[in-house]
């Protein structure tokens, strides 16, 4: 069983409806004890980092979560990637999950509308559980204005062109995170996901 985390805040259903077209049962749940029992683990997220973070606390979800990325397969999903990082320049002083070491800064692409909304394709940097079996420099679909600097840039296991490098997923271990999102970019999006089915 798959477990998206509910926090009041994030792309639930789109997620959920992706992980059931693809045949899997994915739950829809902020009862840690169902995160805790749980297969995998997903963290979708839109909104502002802060408030979401505020959400997480407020649930009891932080150690949780912070348990399950070190021991099952945990995907986050744009601002879900966002969480697992230090600190945000978009809510100075409120710390994130730290499961990745390094924060999240506004994107700078002088010319280039922010936030960041639409079809890019990706550069894939590493060979990654979740980016297999996907055409060359695929075409997916981002909506932000902020994205990952990671202290160890070797993390990155894809990125975008947006005015510059901007970070589009990392991944360590048991822990893959991606800036767009998945389960609206059709069909190299249901590919991801069913990576993330099988790994």
């Amino acid at each position: 069983m798959i477990a998206i985390v509910d926090y009041g805040r994030g792309n639930l259903f789109s997620v959920q409806k992706a992980f059931n077209f693809l045949g899997t049962d994915a739950v829809i749940t902020a009862d840690i004890k169902k995160i805790e029992k749980a297969d995998k683990v997903v963290l979708p997220g839109v909104g502002a980092f802060g408030d979401c973070m505020n959400n997480l606390r407020a649930a009891g979800l932080v150690p949780v979560l912070q348990k399950a990325a070190k021991i099952k397969p945990f995907l986050g999903i744009c601002l879900g990637l966002q969480l697992l990082f230090e600190t945000s320049e978009e809510s100075p002083g409120v710390r994130g999950l730290g499961v990745f070491r390094g924060r999240i800064e506004k994107i700078s692409a002088t010319g280039y509308k922010v936030p960041h909304m639409g079809w890019n394709n990706i550069f894939i940097e590493n060979v990654n559980p979740l980016l297999g079996k996907l055409p060359e420099r695929p075409y997916v679909y981002f909506v932000h204005s902020y994205h990952a600097v990671p202290a160890d840039p070797s993390i990155i296991t894809s990125w975008t062109e947006y005015g510059g490098k901007v970070t589009a997923s990392v991944g360590q271990k048991n822990v893959q995170a991606m800036q767009f999102h998945p389960e609206k970019s059709g069909a190299v999006g249901m590919q991801i996901l069913q990576n993330f089915i099988d790994w």
